[in-house]
């Protein structure tokens, strides 16, 4: 009788990724971030998608640049196993900025996504894991349907509450309600 094999994938932490970058195995070119302890290549770029992130930057830095700091692109630190980056993350303000750690699920007031061609791992993946974590609110801006769907009170088995916006129609964050999102302006 002979014994059978099964190969064990090994999760990687988040400190281990970051000793990776540190050491430069991984570099700005590898465009991948940490979900649940697994290297995820990220999908190219598209023209919409780059146009409704550029959009979307630009009125939240306007409107909120004195209340929270607003990130385009860059990373969130969701528990040991995941670094994810959503397209913008509306952080709280804090001193000296995030110089020397990363924002973590408490910093966050809002996540965005913009999906042109991830419309399934933005759903089915990063916002079950945003939701695990507390992430009190995260829209999915679908640049192909002209929708925004909005989903906000976090649980450990999703959001409690998903709203639909269409391009005709304007939203605001639960934290910033003053502040309006008209969807034509980023939809088209």
């Amino acid at each position: 009788m002979s014994a059978v094999f099964t190969p064990a994938r090994t999760k990687i932490s988040f400190d281990r990724f970051q000793k990776m970058v540190a050491a430069g195995v991984l570099t700005k070119y590898d465009r991948v971030e940490l979900i649940e302890g697994e290297m995820i290549d990220m999908a190219p770029i598209g023209s919409k998608h780059a146009a409704a992130v550029d959009e979307l930057n630009r009125l939240l830095v306007l409107a909120l640049s004195d209340r929270v700091i607003v990130r385009c692109q860059g990373p969130v630190v969701l528990g040991d196993f995941s670094e994810p980056q959503p397209d913008l993350a509306l952080l709280r303000l804090r001193a000296g900025g995030y110089r020397d750690r990363l924002p973590s699920a408490e910093d966050i007031l809002l996540i965005f996504e913009v999906s042109d061609s991830t419309q399934s791992f933005d759903r089915g993946t990063k916002l079950p894991l945003y939701a695990k974590h507390g992430v009190p609110e995260v829209w999915i801006v679908d640049v192909i349907a002209k929708c925004a769907e909005i989903y906000r009170n976090p649980s450990l088995s999703g959001y409690q509450t998903k709203v639909m916006a269409t391009a005709t129609e304007s939203s605001s964050p639960s934290a910033l309600p003053e502040i309006r999102i008209a969807w034509s302006d980023i939809l088209g």
